[in-house]
């Protein structure tokens, strides 16, 4: 989708990509096929153009600084380093002055059941590196420590206390190289088994809560000099606490509904912050919201009725071109249009109830 953005801007796109037929070769001009780690892969993809950029945050550090000596990279290795660790990104919000949860770090089995009296038994444990939508994670009832610990594998974790929610939100930002930045509103989203299932932009919020968040979010970016855009994940406590949750700097799920929201797409955003363009208008002109569609909608042969959701006013649907459907991979979304926050989150919803 950040591809056929630029295409739109009359760019040319090479991507690198372990996978020669990926879902991003036939709207590119050229596809390195080499692993993120791959040092000379980031050197050939570097060397044929202008600019770098990023869709997924494990790049090695060693590939980024051989792309580095040919092209800019942005966002840069900075930012890269602190994302890629969570506990490393904790610290780093904690040290910037900014708000997260009680959590602690933990090396072994003993050092979960030590955060589990005192954090309280109910933690969400997370693997410092790799894993993502809901993967390299669980769920610590603070019973059996050694067999939480064994089923992540035994990799350094954070343990984060468990929160009573009012709800869950994300704020986009856009910082190009010159230093102009600008910030979308909050958008409100609602995960399943850890993974998000819907969200809807603009998110029907306080507009003091949302105020905060969108401070929250730029001083972020500011803090990082950021060159690019950033996700800021939040949570909001049922005590009006807001909380920094995770940081992306791409693309991310829960502002795909910016494509039909927004003037400026988060995908046209990205591209422009990188090229150093002028940036573009964030702020909706309508209401719009997704729900993710999973490979579990193509299992056993199944075929989704894209024809009976499609009926459903003021939808869109988008597949990005995955091979291989399988239960929990995302495999595209449905988007809608509505009068307000809750018309575009419940006619969407409706469609995908179709499928």
């Amino acid at each position: 989708m950040t591809a056929l953005a630029a295409r739109s801007l009359g760019l040319h796109v090479q991507v690198l990509d372990p996978d020669p037929d990926c879902a991003a070769r036939p709207v590119v001009d050229r596809v390195v096929a080499a692993k993120f780690d791959s040092v000379e892969g980031a050197r050939e993809l570097a060397r044929a153009v202008d600019v770098v950029t990023i869709e997924i945050e494990q790049i090695a550090p060693a590939a980024l600084a051989a792309a580095m000596e040919h092209a800019p990279v942005r966002p840069g290795p900075d930012v890269l380093r602190v994302v890629q660790h969570r506990g490393r990104q904790k610290q780093w919000l904690v040290d910037n002055g900014f708000p997260v949860g009680a959590y602690a770090d933990v090396s072994s089995a003993d050092a979960l059941a030590s955060a589990a009296r005192d954090l309280g038994p109910a933690l969400f444990v997370k693997a410092c590196e790799g894993g993502y939508d809901g993967r390299s994670q669980l769920r610590f009832d603070g019973i059996d420590a050694a067999e939480a610990w064994s089923s992540l594998g035994g990799r350094a974790a954070v343990a984060e206390q468990a929160l009573d929610l009012a709800l869950e939100l994300s704020v986009l930002v856009a910082r190009r190289a010159s230093g102009e930045m600008l910030v979308y509103p909050p958008a409100v989203n609602h995960h399943e088994r850890q993974v998000l299932a819907w969200s809807v932009l603009p998110g029907e919020l306080d507009p003091a809560v949302a105020r905060e968040a969108r401070d929250l979010a730029c001083g972020i970016a500011e803090r990082f000099a950021l060159e690019g855009i950033l996700a800021v994940e939040m949570f909001l406590t049922r005590d009006g606490r807001l909380l920094v949750n995770e940081l992306a700097p791409r693309p991310h799920n829960s502002y795909h509904a910016s494509e039909l929201a927004c003037p400026t797409s988060q995908f046209e955003q990205l591209v422009r912050a990188v090229c150093d363009l002028p940036l573009g208008i964030a702020e909706p002109t309508r209401p719009a919201a997704i729900v993710n569609l999973f490979g579990d909608l193509w299992q056993n042969g199944r075929v989704p009725d894209f024809a009976s959701a499609l009926s459903v006013a003021g939808t869109r649907l988008f597949l990005y071109g995955k091979r291989g459907a399988r239960a929990g991979r995302k495999m595209g979304h449905l988007a809608a249009v509505g009068d307000s926050p809750a018309d575009a989150l419940d006619r969407v919803r409706r469609a995908a109830a179709r499928l």
